[in-house]
């Protein structure tokens, strides 16, 4: 008889732990969020900012005991606001998103006119330099379960954070354009990146190879009449726009639709004593004329 060993006995499925509801579902890395937010105990409960980005949404969050604490978020769905009606999701708007998200947490926090930041993109890395009365905001970038590749728009969003006014520590080496064989950042090339030069040289080739493909990948920019010549100018007045209004719109909440109802609606005690003696005074009613027509 071959013996066969139990690699997984009870003991083993009674000691076993589920891991975190947002580790199972892939969408927190809680082994590189220990390390972000761990703290001294000199420094217990004070607050650590960090910068986290996905899918061109940028918040930045302060971790305590009792949760999670948003202090300013942007969003790239608020672009339209500022003339950005096309391509929400591209380099050039991680760029705007996160020059809205430094902007907005510097005008709460007052702060806006010690720190403009770099107003006018070069592409050239930039970190912003401490004023004689306050310190610069600082925050730490989380990048989550995201790939930090070159060129990735998480980086879009942090040079937009770091143009606006931020203190963020950061590399070069990840910014659209950085040359791994020369190991330096070529400006140039992510200026072209920050103000949609990569959309527009894509334009103007589908225009001329594929007119076809053209139509149907550019549809919006042709119904909005974006075209591949004016993107630069377009980006630089959203970025104008962006420092001029960056708090958010109040909207006014349309008031709840009335639902239909399919139930009777359950009636308080006093209403149900009205009605019961409306109905005790209509049978009584009813008595009395049945009675006057016997004698008749």
């Amino acid at each position: 008889m071959v013996f066969v060993k139990a690699q997984k006995s009870k003991a083993y499925f009674k000691r076993f732990q589920v891991k975190f509801k947002r580790r199972r579902e892939g969408k927190t890395d809680y082994r590189a969020r220990i390390r972000l937010i761990n703290q001294d105990k000199n420094k217990y409960n004070t607050p650590k900012y960090r910068f986290s980005n996905k899918d061109v949404t940028a918040q930045i969050i302060s971790a305590s005991i009792a949760g999670d604490l948003v202090l300013a978020s942007a969003y790239s769905h608020e672009l339209p606001r500022y003339g950005l009606q096309v391509g929400l999701t591209n380099y050039a708007a991680a760029y705007c998103t996160g020059l809205l998200l430094a902007r907005r947490v510097l005008k709460t926090l007052e702060m806006d006119g010690e720190y403009e930041g770099n107003v006018e993109a070069t592409g050239e890395d930039y970190s912003v330099e401490p004023t004689e009365s306050r310190r610069p905001f600082r925050a730490l970038l989380d990048v989550g379960l995201l790939r930090t590749t070159t060129g990735n728009r998480i980086f879009g969003a942090l040079k937009g954070a770091l143009d606006g006014g931020l203190d963020i520590p950061h590399s070069d080496k990840r910014f659209a354009g950085f040359s791994k064989d020369g190991k330096q950042l070529d400006a140039e090339v992510h200026r072209k990146y920050i103000y949609g030069g990569h959309v527009s040289a894509y334009m103007g080739m589908l225009m001329e190879d594929e007119p076809e493909k053209y139509q149907s990948n550019f549809s919006q920019y042709i119904e909005k009449g974006v075209e591949a010549d004016s993107l630069e100018e377009m980006y630089k007045k959203v970025h104008a726009a962006i420092r001029a209004d960056p708090l958010p719109k109040k909207v006014e909440k349309q008031p709840p639709k009335e639902h239909k109802r399919y139930n009777l609606k359950k009636l308080t005690y006093e209403e149900r004593k009205a009605k019961l003696i409306e109905r005790l005074n209509a049978l009584n009613s009813a008595a009395v004329d049945d009675d006057d027509e016997d004698e008749d």
